[in-house]
């Protein structure tokens, strides 16, 4: 078994390798574009090759670009019959595997200079705080995509690295929410709370109230730039919390961890009108796509269940209650932390087949 992640790297271009990233990035998704538009006209997959397409580009590139139109072809335009027509618009430039090299403090890649390919060494930052990247760049490395986000150059490398499932069946059921980030419980009945709720709608009130204002101001490019702070500000969030799942799933020796199947939990999940701001914001999806590839990385299977009744069924009777507090209460005498209880009928729920649909 094996799974694909994507390792992000911040590059440091000098000006003139920033200028040669804007007019490689530019010239990719123009070509790009162009052999798609062709392929419709014609209504069929067109073989072509480097010599066939007139573009500023290294062959390398230029054959990647008739992989990546071949692509949204076959997947997006052919697929849905003609009925989706893309237009790629934001400059991205790839290289496969052979054609970039780094030594974890350049990246080196070819660029037309002059009218020849010539490889440039780009600095990049490989280092994070846990070294994480730099243990996941020594397996076997796929496409490297070059784009620019928030106004920085980024560098996106494809890894593809080998899985271990875990023997034996300890299963953890996690149970996502607003107030509680996220809830796990074993099947010896450890449970831990993991984020902090209160914080993350503090934060999010901030970034609208913020956002409120300058939109007043008409501050098209800060709202873009707030927005893309928040981001960020969630995605890490999103990171730790995950961490900290799947560090107490080691430590408590779990083989399986499961999920709710994320499909329509905005219009499930348990909330008031207060938090429907919240909820719609809120990216469930990212956290368990974290929680799931993390799992994968040290063998634990991560498996999605029906969520169906899971905040109201009294594990102990399996009679149905409505919740009317943070506290649920059975007449059979079960009372525990709601939350808890979801993630105690999360652990044993039906398991659904196939990938979980975002959120």
């Amino acid at each position: 078994m094996s799974q694909t992640i994507t390792v992000k790297v911040k590059l440091l271009p000098t000006k003139e390798q920033i200028r040669l990233l804007q007019q490689s990035s530019h010239e990719y998704i123009r070509v790009v574009n162009k052999l798609v538009a062709e392929m419709v006209e014609e209504k069929k997959r067109l073989k072509k090759t480097t010599k066939d397409v007139s573009a500023n580009l290294p062959s390398a590139v230029k054959n990647q670009a008739i992989k990546d139109a071949i692509s949204v072809f076959s997947t997006k335009v052919k697929k849905s019959k003609y009925a989706i027509i893309p237009t790629l618009k934001k400059p991205i430039c790839v290289w496969n595997n052979q054609n970039y090299s780094f030594d974890f403090t350049h990246i080196s890649i070819p660029f037309m200079v002059e009218g020849k390919s010539n490889r440039l060494k780009i600095r990049a930052l490989f280092m994070d705080k846990d070294n994480r990247n730099v243990d996941l760049l020594k397996h076997k490395l796929g496409t490297l995509r070059v784009t620019k986000s928030s106004g920085k150059w980024v560098a996106q490398i494809a890894v593809t690295m080998p899985t271990i499932e875990k023997t034996g069946m300890r299963i953890l059921g996690v149970d996502l929410g607003l107030k509680v980030p996220a809830v796990a419980i074993t099947d010896d009945d450890q449970a831990r709370f993991f984020g902090n709720g209160r914080e993350s709608k503090y934060k999010k009130r901030k970034f609208r109230s913020i956002r409120k204002k300058l939109g007043k101001l008409k501050k098209v490019n800060a709202i873009r730039n707030l927005d893309d702070k928040e981001q960020r500000w969630m995605k890490d969030k999103d990171h730790k919390v995950s961490r900290e799942i799947i560090n107490f799933a080691v430590e408590n020796r779990i083989s399986v961890i499961r999920l709710e199947q994320l499909t329509n939990i905005r219009q499930t999940t348990r909330t008031s009108r207060k938090n429907e701001k919240n909820l719609h914001t809120w990216s469930f999806y990212r956290l368990a796509q974290f929680i799931e590839y993390k799992a994968n990385m040290i063998g634990i299977k991560v498996e999605y269940v029906n969520p169906a009744n899971t905040s109201q069924t009294c594990p102990e009777c399996s009679k149905k209650n409505k919740v009317q507090d943070r506290r649920y209460k059975c007449p059979c005498g079960f009372k525990k932390h709601r939350d808890i209880v979801g993630a105690m009928n999360i652990r044993y729920a039906t398991v659904i087949g196939g990938n979980s649909q975002s959120a």
